[in-house]
Parts: structure tokens; sequence; C-alpha cells
């Protein structure tokens, strides 16, 4: 029986331990990670054997939360857990940013890591702590891994930082950061805020950093007590005679070709030539080598541009560190969405909408917290043809929804909450081309086309990806990067926000050593560049439009006692359902009576307001009301004059003139203006119409004097008038 091992810490007030030699052992490393009660198995593997031809990193991060760990029951129709989730494949992202670039350059067997959460507290998330595990278990596995990372929360609570907040506090946060980092940089952040300071994101990120070493000391304390031993793989044995023919072939048509102004279509085209010409060049003398010659040539390429960069202070496209390509921003270019705009920046184009829906369309959550809803969302869709290729047309991938997440974080504060603004809101933003953080161009056209629906938000938003050269002591940031800068460079930062603050950032780093100075540089050139793209967003539209879409939803509010919301609803909601056919209006009630009331026409809501305050009106004596003739009886006709309430027309108050038979006058289901006169000692309702036409001959009227006991509108007597 193998020995099990475990060590912890104090984490802001709770333990955290990894456990490993009892569960999993035939994985090729596993721990259990705990943090208070909630605790997350994570298991790493790699495959024996090398695919042949593989030339990239065939690692897959998985994270799956079991609904049993909180004490659930799955929903649907099958009652057990499916495809991953929205929330399970961010956090699965959040896990395999910060390892994928601590691997080997020529690791090419594939690897899974696998993050399940078998408990759940319901307080502390696990998605940190999977990082945490994914980084235990490959330091102590035999798969080559240049860890320990680790990675915390850090929230902002009454202006004070909190490591890893309870879920139940972070409502109140005004910051909510996910970091990650080694013993000596950060390596990864993720987060949003309302509208905080650079200054302010770098004291979260230098107090998120002292956690981890902590974290970090753990699992180097915890690995010293293994004997691990990393696993001994083919490394591919460079051929000098080789790297000198491709470079000889190849470095002066890569260095014209990365000082050439072009598309980047025209870009991929002659790169593309250039490795088909050395390929075809050297095929003979180095058979079977195209992978490697690719591998030779993708080198020469980037340490070309970097040193271009670096030394010549010029880019790709001919800008300068600071520059930001061209933009254009047009809106309401839909004529029947509720809001549109197609922002383009560069060759980066996304075309957005916005849509106004009522409090039916809002979108269910389910997991392992309690069952919750959300009033607005941002989908992002990146096709294949946008960056010039086919593609499989499916559902959204992980980047995909990754990206929409960031760039919803990046919005959703500065939308006003329900009670000001009742409305669900859904963005919808295609990528139509690409070559450059499309994710942060989506958040500008965002911010254009919510203004553009009338949404009142009271700022604009912007969004602007940083890059990272570093050599040594030589460092370049640089602005609004494009795909290969992003691809070829130290670091992708995009940071979104207003002019006063911060309100989304992500950071992937792929070097070691970023200083905090770096950072900070970064940030303060990554405002200037958000500001700039203000200037250009607020000349087309600087403020939400004071009339919204003649075909969105008009929303009208109103107030009903609670005890009169089983009369509206109905029975089996016959009643509501009756008022949606007539109306066409979406009606919606809450438990404290509030009623909210949805149509595209004035007509429609107001009819439909109508009809509800009838529901609930009480009757007041004096008042004019037009009712419907229900019963036709010899002495009066029995009128609706409110739903459900019925009084008595006695056959003296139909008409100054004599009326000898009710028929005469009415036929079921006429209608009829009456006034309420009087509402006896047994609760029953005395009409008159003939109070509201014009005698003819005028004379002494007494109404008492012609009056006669009425029928009670709830009893269905049918007594006659009193003698």
């Amino acid at each position: 029986m193998e020995e099990v091992i475990t060590r912890e810490i104090e984490l802001g007030g709770r333990k955290l331990s990894l456990e490993t030699g009892r569960l999993a052992k035939q994985a090729s490393g596993a721990v259990m990670v705990r943090y208070a009660d909630t605790m997350v198995l994570v298991t790493a593997v790699a495959a024996e054997d090398v695919v042949e031809g593989t030339d990239f990193l065939p690692l897959s991060v998985e994270y799956r939360e079991k609904t049993a760990a909180a004490g659930k029951i799955p929903g649907g129709f099958i009652k057990r857990e499916g495809r991953p989730n929205e929330k399970e494949i961010l956090s699965a992202r959040l896990i395999d940013r910060p390892i994928r670039p601590l691997f080997e350059k020529e690791w090419r067997h594939e690897t899974q890591v696998v993050a399940t959460v078998f408990s759940f507290d319901g307080e502390n998330d696990g998605d940190v702590l999977g990082a945490i595990g994914a980084s235990a278990a490959l330091t102590i596995s035999d798969i080559p891994f240049d860890g320990p990372i680790a990675e915390v929360r850090v929230g902002r609570l009454d202006g004070q930082f909190v490591i890893n907040p309870p879920i139940s506090k972070m409502a109140g946060a005004d910051m909510d950061l996910t970091v990650a980092g080694t013993v000596d940089s950060i390596v990864m952040v993720e987060g949003e805020s309302r509208e905080i300071s650079e200054t302010e994101m770098v004291a979260a990120l230098e107090f998120a950093h002292q956690h981890i070493r902590e974290i970090v000391a753990l699992q180097k304390d915890f690995a010293a007590l293994l004997n691990v031993k990393k696993r001994e793989f083919a490394k591919q044995e460079i051929n000098e005679s080789l790297v000198s023919d491709v470079k000889s072939l190849s470095y002066d048509r890569i260095r014209e070709l990365n000082r050439a102004v072009l598309k980047k279509a025209e870009r991929n085209e002659r790169s593309k030539k250039i490795k088909e010409d050395v390929i075809v060049a050297l095929s003979e003398k180095y058979p079977e080598q195209e992978v490697v010659i690719s591998e030779l040539l993708h080198d020469i390429d980037r340490n070309d541009m970097r040193q271009m960069i670096l030394k010549e202070g010029r880019r790709l496209d001919g800008r300068g560190y600071k520059d930001i390509r061209p933009i254009t921003c047009p809106v309401g270019v839909l004529p029947r969405t509720h809001g549109s705009s197609l922002f383009t920046r560069g060759e980066t184009q996304s075309l957005t909408s916005v849509t106004l829906g009522t409090k039916l369309d809002e979108q269910t959550i389910d997991g392992l917290l309690p069952e919750s809803t959300k009033r607005f969302m941002l989908h992002y869709n990146f096709p294949g043809y946008s960056v010039g290729e086919v593609s499989r047309m499916s559902g959204p991938g992980r980047r995909e929804i990754g990206h929409g997440n960031l760039a919803e974080r990046s919005l959703k504060n500065l939308v006003p909450g329900e009670k000001e603004y009742p409305y669900t809101v859904r963005i919808v933003s295609d990528i139509l081309e690409s070559n450059g953080s499309s994710s942060m161009a989506t958040v500008c056209a965002g911010s254009l086309a919510l203004m553009d629906a009338g949404v009142p938000i009271a700022k604009s938003v912007a969004g602007i990806a940083m890059g990272l050269i570093k050599e040594g002591d030589e460092v370049a940031v640089i602005t609004d990067i494009l795909g290969n800068e992003d691809h070829l460079g130290d670091m992708d930062f995009k940071v979104a926000g207003t002019r006063d603050g911060i309100t989304a950032f992500q950071m992937d780093i792929k070097i070691r050593g970023i200083s905090f100075d770096i950072m900070r540089r970064a940030l303060e050139q990554a405002k200037e560049g958000r500001h700039f793209i203000l200037n250009i967003m607020e000349q087309t539209i600087s403020e939400p439009r004071k009339e919204m879409s003649q075909y969105a939803p008009r929303m009208t509010s109103m107030k009903i006692p609670v005890d009169m919301i089983g009369a509206v609803i109905g029975p089996g909601g016959k009643v509501i359902k009756n008022i949606v056919q007539q109306t066409g209006a979406e009606v919606n009630i809450e438990d404290d009576g509030s009623v909210v009331i949805a149509a595209v026409s004035a007509e429609s809501s107001s009819k439909a307001k109508e009809m509800i305050e009838r529901l609930v009106e009480s009757p007041e004596v004096g008042k004019v009301y037009k009712g419907v003739v229900k019963r036709l009886m010899d002495f009066g006709v029995f009128v609706e004059f409110l739903p459900g309430k019925e009084g008595l027309l006695h056959i003296s108050q139909i008409d100054h003139k004599r009326v000898n038979k009710v028929e005469d006058v009415f036929k079921l289901g006429d209608e009829v203006e009456v006034k309420l006169m009087e509402v006896d000692d047994m609760g029953r309702y005395n009409l008159s119409r003939k109070v509201l036409i014009e005698n003819p001959n005028p004379q002494p009227d007494d109404y008492e004097k012609d009056h006669r006991p009425q029928h009670h509108h709830s009893d269905h007597s049918q007594r006659g008038p009193r003698r």
C-alpha cells in the first residue's frame, strides 16, 4: 500500500491542503486539493508515444463539476451531467492558460489534465483550486513541466483586498480578479472591476503574488516528499547543415517581407510561397524534413520580426509602438435590430447587434450554486471566413466562449440595474474579419450598439490589446497588436474600460520574469490607447439615444396588491394568458406585486395595463364603469362592471322613460355604461344607467324612491324588487 502524502497551509483564514497517494493512482500524477469543504481532484496523464507529424503541444484541459458535490441532482430529462457548461469551459481556460507556456517546446506527447469537483461548500469556487491541483499533479508526475504555478482570486471589499473571498461576499466587491503566477512573476490575469485605476490594478496583482508564492512553496515542499523522475523523451536533433541551408534560402526574403506593408492575406500568401520554395529546393538533399523546415522558417521569421521591433522601432504594418490602426464605427447599420454597430479597426471587424427582451428572456443558470437568472448576455461568434478559412459551422468553441465572456465583463457593470432598467439585454458580436484582438473590437462595438439601442449606459467603453517583445533588458510595449505580433510576441494584455477606469482585463504571458514595472508601463500605454479609441467612438455617438427602435418592446411598470396576484394570474394561468392573447403584450408578475408589461406598440401595452387595473380595482361608489350584460331577469339585468364583479341594473334604473321588458333594451353581451350608486349592507352592487342619460322631461328625481333591493354579485340569487 502506497503512502498517502498531505501538506497544508492556511490561506485567507481557511486551510488549503494537497494530498496524493490515495486516489487515481494509475494517473501520471493525481492530487486532491481541499480548501475549506470544497475538494477538487486533478489528474495529469501523458501518452507514451508521439503521434507522427505533430508540430504543436497536444494539451487538453477539462474541468467538471459534479452536481452531487453540492447535494443536487442534475435537471433535464437525462438526470446526469452532460457536455461542459459555460462555467466549466471558462474554468478550464483558467487552468489551461497558465500551465500551457510551461511545457518544453519540443514536448509532443498527448497530455490531458482533468479537474473534477467532488465537494462544493457553496462559498469556495473550485476553479482556482483546479489550477493549483493541475500544477501540483504535473509537478509530481513524470511529465516534463517547468512549474509549479499557483492561482488565486482577489476581491476588494470596502477598499480592502481579500484573498479568495467567499462567493457570498462578491456581490459587494468592486473588483474580481483571478491571478496565476510562478514564484518570480505573474503569468496570467483575468477579471473585471468597477472602473478601477491602473495603480489599483497593479496593487491587486502585487497582493495576489504574495499569496501565489506561498502556494508555490507548498507545492515544492509537497513534491520534495516524493521521488519525482521526469520522463526522458526524444528531442529533435538539429542538423546544422539544414539550418544553414534554410537560412541562406529564406533569410533575405523573410526580412524583405517583414518590412513590407501588406494586407494579412497577401502577407500569408507570400510567406506560404517562401516556405514552398524552400521545401522544394531542399527536398532532394533533406527528404521528409518538411516539418523541421517549417519550424526553422518559423524561428527565422520570429527572430527577425522581434529584432525589427526592438532595433528599428517599426512593426509589420509600418506602425510605431503606440500607433493604432485606422478605425471606423458607424451605428444603426441593421434596420430591424434594436441597436447595431460595425466597428472596424484595421483588418479586424465586428458587426454587433443588441436585442432588448423581457423578464421571460433571461437566461437560467444552473450549476453547483442555487439556480439563478442572467439578464445581460454577450455572445461572440468567430466564423472561419473571418480569417479566410473553411471551417465547420457548429456550436461556439472554447475560444469563442472565453472571448465573449471577457467582452461581457467589460460592459455589464455599465448597464443599470433591473429596477431602473427592466429589460433583458443580449449583445451578439459576429467577427467578419480578424487580424488582432477581435474581443476588444467586440467591446467597442458592443458599447456603440448599446447606445444605438437607447440602453442608458452612463459612459462609452473601449478595449485595447497590448503586446510585448522582450530580449534580455530590451523591452518594447506595443499597442493594438496584430495577429502575428500576438503569436510571435511575449505577452497579450487586453484592457477594457471607460475614461474613468478599467472594467475588465485579461493577460497571458509566455515568458518568465515580467516585472511589475513593465506591467505599469503596459497599463499606462493601454490607457492612452483606450482614450484615443473613445475619442473616435464618441464622434459617432456619445450618449444613448433618447428613443428606442420602433421594433423594441416598450416596458410599462405597475404595482398591484400582493393578495390580488392570484386574481390576475387566474386558475392555471387562465386569466393572464387571456390578457396576453387579447393584447399581444408580455406580462411578468413578481412576488412583491410588481408587474412589468412589455409590448412593441403603446396601444397593446395600454390595453394590457387597463385589463390588469380592472382586475385589481376595488369598486368605487359614484364611479362610472363600462360593463357587459351577463344575465337578463324580469326585474333588471346583471352587469359585469369589473372583472368578476357583477351588479344589478334594476329595470327602473335603465332609462328615464318606462321600460316594460329589459329585452326591449338589452341582449346578452351588450356593453353598457353604468354608475355604481351604492354597495348595500350585504355587499351587493347597485347600478344605474339613467343617471348618465339626459332626461328629456326633467322632474325631481329621487334615486332612493325608485330604488329596489339589489342582487349581490357573488351569490347568484335571483331576488326580485323590494315591495
